[in-house]
């Protein structure tokens, strides 16, 4: 596929035959708004909700949003509440949401044999963030291949355990939401009223668990960037450092910050809660260490848990308030902010406090617009959480912790919450809901927006202004 051009990209988004076509920031905002519309509809009907139990409009969106944001805050137990329907229904809003919509349609087109236009491959070169000399057509099938792939492993092993203790059918149900769900980094499952609390021992569960939650935050770019290396490694005999150095500079960066920030907050975690006996005090070491890695995993984008989140300390709060904002890795189903955008504001400011004209990762340069775009996302994401925090503060009767914690895992799109989600009122889930959907597109469509150069009008350059900060 030949790059495409200033020129192809305006095009594709001029109006044709008299109509006017939406641009990819707006198409991929309205995909989602579409998606969450249908789920709900979906939702209301009375076969989504199990014998007994009642669904009024605002659970149905509010299920239907952090189905479709995969983010797990929920306001009804989705194992008590949803009919085998319902689940079904979930279950389908989560994978079009981990995948993205947009994504997801082009899936459909793939295996239908239809032909990409410029302006298809245009809107997913802007959904995926992704660089036009890539194979689009080729990357989609990857990742459709290898997403299915890594989610029926992931249920083949849940399953050793779920059979066992829920029996064939519903065993096997368990294993395929649960699996679907840690991988796009949703959050919700079927298993009970408590998450994994009642996992909290179980090493397969736990490490089965976090691994398909890494691996769906670390992003497809590193997972084929690693494939290759492994298969060029095998293929040239190469030593394993040639080939790690083989790695592209986006995937030594991404190993290195998620390595960094798995280990580093299961550090803090483990210190901070290890006599807490409302969390880690009454485990063995063993499982205590495990549940730190767990929690550290959790806190950038999961929602799973087990350990009951309105029991942790002040300080391990601390930490997961800055672990779900910076949340995965991009061009992931993870949430947040993302690690590489976080990295860059820093790297940018700790140039600036050295004097230095550039930024440099592993010697090679990092653009200036890359530089405003990763502060733009950070500055908007930052906003919406604290308007967020600030509304629920005054609409509910919540106390800082716990309204700063939800309004933070809505709009990182994490899904952990102190208790706080099912007490909601009206108003509380409203702004939830805003905030989830706000969360999962609004970095992407300031990315969109800032993406490309916008000369002035008329072609009219200002003049430099004199201003002071600091």
């Amino acid at each position: 596929m030949r790059p495409i051009s200033e020129r192809d990209y305006s095009d594709s988004l001029m109006p044709s035959g008299g109509g006017f076509r939406l641009s990819p920031a707006h198409i991929i905002p309205l995909s989602f708004l579409l998606a969450i519309a249908v789920g709900t509809l979906l939702l209301l009907l009375p076969a989504a909700t199990a014998e007994g139990a009642e669904t009024d409009f605002l659970t149905a969106l509010f299920t239907s949003t952090t189905s479709v944001c995969v983010t797990g805050l929920v306001v009804v137990d989705t194992y008590s509440h949803w009919s085998p329907f319902g689940q079904v229904v979930i279950l389908i809003l989560i994978q079009l949401g981990g995948l993205g919509i947009v994504t997801a349609i082009s899936m459909v087109m793939l295996f239908l044999r239809r032909r990409f236009s410029l302006r298809n491959r245009t809107l997913l070169l802007d959904a995926l963030n992704l660089d036009s000399r890539l194979g689009l057509t080729s990357f989609l099938s990857r990742i459709f291949k290898w997403t299915f792939l890594v989610e029926g492993i992931g249920a083949v092993l849940y399953s050793i355990e779920f059979i066992p203790r829920f029996g064939l059918a519903k065993g096997i149900w368990a294993s395929v939401f649960t699996s679907i769900s840690a991988f796009c980094n949703a959050g919700l499952d079927v298993l009970g009223p408590d998450s994994l609390r009642g996992y909290a021992s179980s090493p397969l569960v736990i490490f089965v668990t976090m691994t398909l939650i890494v691996l769906g935050g670390l992003g497809y770019i590193v997972w084929f960037d690693v494939g290759r290396c492994l298969k060029d490694g095998v293929r040239l005999r190469y030593t394993p450092r040639q080939a790690v150095r083989r790695l592209g500079e986006h995937t030594r960066l991404v190993l290195r910050l998620t390595l960094s920030l798995i280990l580093l907050g299961a550090a803090l975690i483990f210190l901070a809660e290890y006599r807490n006996p409302a969390t880690l005090g009454g485990m063995s070491t063993g499982d205590k260490i495990m549940n730190s890695l767990f929690q550290s995993v959790t806190f950038r984008t999961a929602g799973f848990y087990t350990v009951p989140q309105e029991g942790l300390g002040p300080f391990s709060c601390m930490v997961g308030y800055l672990w779900m904002f910076i949340g995965g890795s991009p061009i992931g189903t993870a949430g947040g902010v993302k690690t590489v955008t976080m990295f860059l504001v820093f790297a940018n400011a700790i140039s600036y406090a050295n004097a230095r004209k550039t930024t440099t990762i592993f010697r090679r340069r990092i653009s200036e617009e890359l530089m405003q775009k990763a502060a733009a996302i950070v500055a908007i994401s930052f906003f919406t959480m604290l308007v967020s925090a600030l509304l629920l503060l005054a609409f509910e009767p919540v106390s800082l912790t716990d309204g700063l914690f939800e309004a933070i895992s809505a709009v990182a799109t994490v899904g952990l919450s102190r208790g706080l989600t099912a007490s909601l009122h009206t108003a509380g889930r409203i702004i939830i809901i805003a905030t989830m959907y706000l969360g999962r597109i609004g970095p992407i469509s300031m990315a969109l927006f800032l993406a490309r150069p916008k000369p002035g009008k008329n072609g009219v350059t200002c003049g430099e202004g004199k201003f002071y900060v600091g």
